[in-house]
Parts: structure tokens; sequence; C-alpha cells
């Protein structure tokens, strides 16, 4: 794998769980106290920044073999769950993402609720929301990072990709002061999955023992190969309607 295929790999990754972070943190900051929603953003990313120096040491001193059974299991699993939303989305069978859905939904909780201090932090709610979502979003992004970055013994190349990710996505939702509601991130998700499935596959593969002809380059087989797979089980599914529950239903608003 390249320095290039890392950064871009764990790029497209981070973005998508920026997105999602950046539409909490700006539905937090709209409706409520904006200092204590940046107040709970710099606190998450306290946090996620002693995850990381923790975390990253840790990985790299695993063997090589084992490291990557346990990253390339843990890949399989995220990038299955990606990429099995990802089908029933593209077939029309689950919901699209809707990020101005979630927004709205977002934003209409957070105007209920009431407002509470504590110590420095004005408003409770807002602190919380934010911090949270940063959080939790963040942790995957850290997860994606680090799993990649000490698999291909090239932490900084990924920790550089990861924060390039947050802050393309992150400057753009300040710069609009709107959720991203047009970026593709279905389709970014379908090929996420694809990827993280593809990689995981052939790092379990390979702590496991097995030899993949040609070593990395089987990656350029592999990955295309599942993204022509999902596109066939789109095809399939196209073919059988969804239910009628699926089409009554409104737009997905939950981050998935």
């Amino acid at each position: 794998m390249t320095t290039a295929s890392l950064f871009i790999a764990v790029f497209l990754a981070c973005a998508v769980e920026a997105v999602e972070a950046t539409t909490i943190v700006l539905a937090a900051g709209t409706a409520r106290d904006r200092r204590s929603t940046v107040q709970g953003l710099f606190c998450a990313l306290i946090v996620l920044a002693v995850v990381v120096a923790a975390l990253g040491p840790a990985l790299t001193a695993v063997p090589l073999g084992a490291l990557r059974v346990v990253v390339g299991t843990l890949l399989l699993i995220f990038g299955l769950q990606w990429l099995r939303k990802a089908i029933l989305r593209a077939s029309g069978h689950k919901a699209l993402h809707d990020e101005n859905a979630l927004y709205e939904e977002q934003l209409a909780e957070a105007r209920l609720a009431a407002a509470t201090s504590r110590g420095v932090v004005r408003d409770w709610y807002a602190f919380t929301l934010s911090f949270k979502g940063v959080l939790l979003e963040g942790l995957e992004v850290a997860f994606i990072a680090v799993t990649f970055g000490s698999n291909q013994h090239d932490i900084p190349t990924a920790a550089i990709a990861a924060v390039a990710a947050v802050v393309v996505v992150a400057g753009a939702g300040l710069a609009v002061r709107a959720p991203l509601a047009r970026v593709p991130e279905n389709t970014m998700k379908f090929v996420v999955g694809v990827m993280l499935t593809g990689f995981g596959t052939f790092w379990a593969a390979e702590g496991a023992g097995g030899r993949w002809p040609g070593s990395d380059a089987a990656l350029l087989i592999l990955v295309p190969a599942i993204g022509l797979f999902a596109l066939g089980l789109v095809a399939v599914l196209r073919r059988h309607p969804a239910s009628p529950a699926l089409s009554a239903a409104a737009p997905a608003t939950k981050a998935s």
C-alpha cells in the first residue's frame, strides 16, 4: 500500500465521520450557547488526543502478524456494516441518510431542552451535545487513522490524512453555516465500505499466514472485485420492491 493510497483511504473514511460531527456541532451552536458548544468541542478533542497518544504506540509494539489479524478483523466488521447499509440504501431498501433532516432534528431537540449551567459552562446541554457528538465520531476517526497507520507503519501519514479530512469538512461547514447536505455522503459510505472490507480481508488473511499473489498489488484486484460484487447485489435487490413501510418512511435522520 503506497503512501498516497494510505492517505486517500484514511481521508475518505474520516471525512464521512467528520460530516456527521460537524452537523451536530452546527446544530448545537445555532440553537444554543456558542461558547458552551465550543467548550464541548475542545474538551472532546483533548480526550481524543489522549486516546490517540496512548493507542498509537501501544499498537506499534504488537507483532505485525497479530496486529494485521486484529486490525483486519475490526476493519471487516466496520466495512461490512457500512457496506450492508450502503447497499440497502442504493437499492431502495433503506432510507437515504439525510444531513438536512438530521440537522433539523438536532436543532429542534436542542431548542426544546432546558438551559442549565455548571461551573464555567453556561449551557450544559450545548456542551454535552457537542462533546458527545465530536467524541463518538472522533473515536471512529482515531480508530481508522491509528489502525491504518499502525498496520502500514506510517502513523504520521494516516494522522495527517485524518486531520486534513476533519479540517476540510469542518471548515466547509463553518463557511456555509449549514449542514453539508450536498456532500455525496451515501456514495462516500459505499466507497469507504468497499475499501474497509477490502483492506480488512487483505490484512486479516496476511496476518493469519496467507500470501496474496503480487503482495500489495492484490488490493488492485480485491477492492474493485468487492465493489463490483456490491453493485451486483444492488442490481439484484432493485428488482425486488422495498416494503411499503420503507416507502412511507421519512428520510433517515440518525447518523449511521
